[in-house]
């Protein structure tokens, strides 16, 4: 079975991920960012990617859901393992951020303009929309240069540059595995 066919369906985190923010802490490093994923893809290469971003390394408090639809383009073997592949995320579709405490709502209420006041439990589409919390400006598609490897039931994507930068780029592209996903 390839890559593509196995990737298939739905997937989620095995536990709280941590991975390099683009935010630092006062001693310069870099802050850690807790997340839960769930992904699931259609064999027509759509998807839905949720992410649960979270306060903690355990999981207990969740901050902020985003939701990101749109389509997968295989691009190719990536080097990193046999099998593995260089893939493009676009979300073309959709993309929603949904604040799960008052803390984030009040943050997204200072920073961004042309919204709804943000409320916990209210989702609203930043798709297309200047999202400066994200780095998005109007008419911007969010792209990822990404990898997909799946190996013993379990789906491994790239692991974020440990500088902080995002895969915006081909350049960008990730050359290590991420915790992995399993099928659910």
């Amino acid at each position: 079975m390839n890559i593509k066919t196995a990737s298939i369906g739905k997937w989620e985190s095995i536990a709280p991920e941590v991975r390099p923010s683009n935010t630092k802490n006062a001693d310069g490093t870099l802050k850690p960012f807790y997340l839960r994923r769930r992904f699931t893809l259609q064999e027509d290469d759509s998807f839905e990617l949720i992410v649960t971003n979270l306060a903690d390394p355990n999981g207990k408090v969740p901050l902020v859901a985003m939701s990101i639809k749109g389509h997968i383009e295989w691009r190719g073997d990536h080097p990193i393992a046999p099998g593995a592949q260089k893939v493009d995320f676009s979300a073309d579709e959709a993309y929603t951020v949904t604040p799960l405490v008052q803390g984030f709502a009040d943050i997204l209420n200072q920073f961004t303009k042309g919204f709804n006041e943000w409320k916990v439990g209210d989702t609203q589409s930043i798709f297309k929309k200047a999202f400066p919390p994200f780095g998005l400006t109007t008419g911007q598609i969010f792209k990822e240069y990404d990898l997909i490897y799946v190996f013993n039931g379990m789906m491994f994507w790239g692991a974020r540059n440990v500088d902080g930068r995002g895969f915006d780029t081909e350049e960008n592209r990730p050359t290590n595995l991420q915790i992995p996903m399993i099928k659910i």
